[in-house]
């Protein structure tokens, strides 16, 4: 039976056209299955990439962890200014010594110019000095040697010499050993005679065995 010029068997086949929506959906579900596959795929590969990003974003974590932790306070507090750390400041501001030769620098002192050598104790301690006491005036150079040449400094005699100071201590020990050697042959005996007990006292001073006087017979003290 022919319907419409088509028979009836194909008339959802070849002579009828599709509905729009029909096509709309086959579509959809075609343009959803090659989506649905992509997106299997790009799962696929990201989960292949996973550990490797994993991995570069720990180290990139750890490095800029490691570059902006703070250091101990002790060793930030050990950290010094460049004017007290720094190699050239330290060269500019103490410059090595010069070294001189013997000829030009005899006395070893940098080239210092001592005053004379003398000894503050032999200055008029009268005179009207800026300091009485040191016997020195007010910006008057001193000797490299000042701590022995000071007024503080050990006292030295000049009235006699070695020689005859070793003569006097002599005599005054030959003298004291001989008076004491006259004393000792010429001082008279103990003038009297020590008292005796009769029987020590023993019964009065505790009995047998206490610590008695001198009795009648015991040798001379």
């Amino acid at each position: 039976m022919v319907i419409g010029g088509c028979p009836r068997q194909q008339q959802a086949t070849s002579c009828d056209p599709i509905p729009a929506r029909t096509v709309g959906s086959e579509s959809n579900l075609q343009r959803h299955h090659v989506i649905n596959e992509q997106l299997g795929a790009n799962d696929a590969i990201n989960r292949l990439k996973m550990p490797f990003q994993r991995l570069v974003r720990s180290s990139a974590v750890r490095s800029s962890l490691a570059a902006t932790r703070c250091l101990p306070v002790a060793q930030r507090r050990g950290f010094l200014p460049a004017s007290l750390s720094d190699r050239k400041v330290f060269d500019a501001k103490y410059p090595d010594r010069q070294t001189m030769s013997e000829a030009e620098d005899p006395g070893m002192n940098g080239g210092y110019i001592n005053p004379p050598r003398i000894k503050r104790q032999f200055r008029d301690p009268y005179a009207t000095w800026w300091d009485p006491q040191e016997r020195r005036n007010f910006g008057e150079p001193i000797h490299e040697d000042n701590d022995v040449l000071g007024i503080f400094s050990p006292y030295e005699y000049t009235w006699t010499k070695p020689g005859p100071g070793l003569i006097m201590i002599g005599s005054f020990v030959a003298v004291f050993l001989g008076l004491s050697g006259l004393v000792y042959l010429k001082y008279p005996d103990q003038p009297t005679y020590p008292r005796e007990f009769e029987a020590g006292l023993e019964r009065e001073l505790g009995g047998p065995g206490a610590v008695r006087a001198r009795r009648e017979g015991d040798e001379d003290p």
